[in-house]
């Protein structure tokens, strides 16, 4: 098993005033060239945006994008002609294919939105644009992690041009949850989003980060009370 952790405290930082923002992998003005990216999965981003202030429109190509709002809600407007709100407890998608503007606003005027911008590199290029974005009531039940995305349209969560699985769960403390990887070829990327996990010989906090890779399953033992884990496995190869 081959194992790399990314404490909290490694993260890149960027404060524009109307965004803080860290950054797990380089983004924008901070590069770290060990740090480029963990298999197919390209950014992490953990946004805090001011109220009713935003990203302007902006152009994506060929990447697989995904937004999990973890308090507040966020605005998106589209060249697909798409506008939704993405509140706290959905996922939203989506495959920017030949190519699509979009812009995200936080949609309240007097509190901060919270959230995980994700970006994957995709198997397939130039796929016609799409948009997707569900609730995940399933996210209420503790002490066990449900699929939120997949490769498969008729699969729980949302899907992605990649061969790809996203689970997130809440936890107790004291509970021990198992994983099996889909595809043995991935690697698998857990990020702490609140609490406490023992795994493989290391305590991961609030934030952290541990990537694995050459491994079929692995356990995890939530330390604190309300521990949310997001865990992402991903092909370690770019197609």
């Amino acid at each position: 098993m081959n194992k790399v952790l990314h404490p909290a405290q490694s993260r890149g930082f960027a404060d524009h005033g109307w965004l803080q923002s860290f950054h797990s992998f380089s983004f924008a003005n901070y590069y770290n060239p060990q740090k480029m990216h963990f298999g197919v999965l390209r950014v992490l981003n953990d946004d805090e945006i001011a109220p009713s202030m935003g990203f302007g429109t902006h152009p994506h190509d060929n990447m697989e994008i995904i937004s999990i709002p973890l308090s507040g809600e966020l605005k998106h407007k589209d060249s697909m002609g798409n506008e939704a709100v993405i509140k706290t407890g959905e996922i939203q998608v989506m495959s920017a294919g030949t190519g699509i503007q979009h812009s995200e606003f936080n949609a309240s005027t007097s509190d901060p939105v919270k959230l995980l911008q994700i970006w994957l590199f995709p198997n397939k290029k130039n796929v016609t644009p799409r948009y997707d974005q569900i609730q995940l009531p399933d996210l209420a039940k503790h002490n066990e992690l449900h699929q939120v995305l997949s490769p498969h349209a008729e699969d729980a969560g949302v899907w992605i041009h990649q061969n790809a699985w996203f689970h997130m769960g809440t936890f107790d403390a004291g509970t021990t949850q198992s994983y099996s990887l889909n595809d043995s070829r991935n690697g698998l990327y857990l990020f702490i989003i609140e609490g406490s996990i023992q795994i493989e010989g290391e305590t991961l906090g609030a934030r952290d980060s541990i990537g694995l890779s050459d491994l079929n399953e692995i356990s995890f033992t939530s330390v604190r009370a309300s521990t949310r884990v997001l865990l992402m496995e991903v092909p370690m190869h770019l197609s």
